[in-house]
């Protein structure tokens, strides 16, 4: 992938994430809510207190930690708001849950090692890296190299 234009790599990923997305619905499975740790922004543990009824104070006591570099982070994995492979706060979840899987975003390539970290956790990973290894004809590139 390093030999190939980022931007026709991005555009390849989205094309391919659409279909994919489709076929996936991740309150069936729930392994990034079970399994990852989720930062936390100081704005976004203010709004998801307001949304709860809490003070910030009291909810970060009750949800959050700060890890050794300083950053806000979840207490617990899974995610206190998952119930029933469903997040309780949904409209309100953090912005790492919401870019979640983080394909969308620009620069592929250049993130390949964070995607592969998901790959065995979360389904729509999974297959954007498989169908792309195909449209790129990976393991053929590999024969002949």
């Amino acid at each position: 992938m390093r030999n190939r234009n980022n931007e026709v790599i991005d555009q390849l990923v989205a094309k391919i994430n659409t279909e994919i997305e489709k076929g996936i619905d991740c309150t069936q499975c729930g392994a990034c809510c079970k399994g990852l740790m989720i930062n936390v922004t100081e704005d976004e543990a203010t709004h998801l207190s307001n949304h709860l009824d809490m003070s910030t104070r009291e909810f970060k006591d009750k949800y959050i930690e700060v890890s050794n570099g300083g950053q806000l982070i979840i207490n617990t994995i899974p995610c206190h708001f998952l119930s029933d492979n469903k997040c309780t706060v949904y409209e309100n979840r953090f912005n790492e849950c919401r870019d979640f899987p983080h394909i969308k975003k620009p620069n592929f390539s250049d993130r390949l090692f964070g995607t592969l970290i998901h790959y065995s956790i979360c389904p729509i990973v999974f297959n954007v890296v498989e169908q792309l290894k195909i449209e790129l004809n990976f393991f053929s590139e590999n024969i002949n190299a």
